[in-house]
């Protein structure tokens, strides 16, 4: 990635993809089986992205961030107390996961709005995996709220 991109906003970046992936694996985890698929594809989709951008910083001459927040492992483990005390436990994973998901995308776009063309270019290579997971979330929503 182009050194265009502050390296804060990059790692920013890498940070919040794993921790939603570090959240997928959780919530796949609990949910039942047919759910889980979904979940655990999520995930990979998120294990790529978040190669793609460690790779392009990398070869940008930066350090990309290897492991999630603490913000991040705290919400796992919010959203994974609700689910226990929840009744609807599948539910209660989708809305958190679309949530946080939801955000990424936002955070992602907003990088993009900030970025020179050329490093923004890049970002928006990301763009089509993350608003694959998007359908899928905005899908599963739906299909929790009935």
């Amino acid at each position: 990635m182009p050194l265009h991109v502050p390296s804060s906003t990059c790692n920013a970046l890498i940070r919040r993809s794993i921790d939603l992936r570090r959240l997928y694996r959780h919530a796949a985890a609990a949910c039942e089986p047919g759910l889980r698929v979904v979940l655990s594809e999520n995930a990979q989709t998120l294990d790529l992205l978040i190669a793609d951008l460690q790779a392009q910083w990398r070869a940008g001459g930066g350090t990309p961030s290897k492991h999630g927040s603490l913000r991040g492992a705290a919400r796992r483990h919010l959203a994974g107390w609700l689910a226990h005390a929840g009744a609807r436990r599948d539910s209660v994973w989708i809305r958190a996961l679309a949530h946080h998901e939801s955000a990424l995308l936002h955070a992602f776009e907003q990088a993009i709005a900030a970025a020179p063309p050329a490093s923004a270019l890049t970002l928006q290579r990301q763009l089509p995996r993350l608003r694959g997971i998007h359908l899928d979330m905005h899908s599963l929503t739906g299909i929790a709220h009935n």
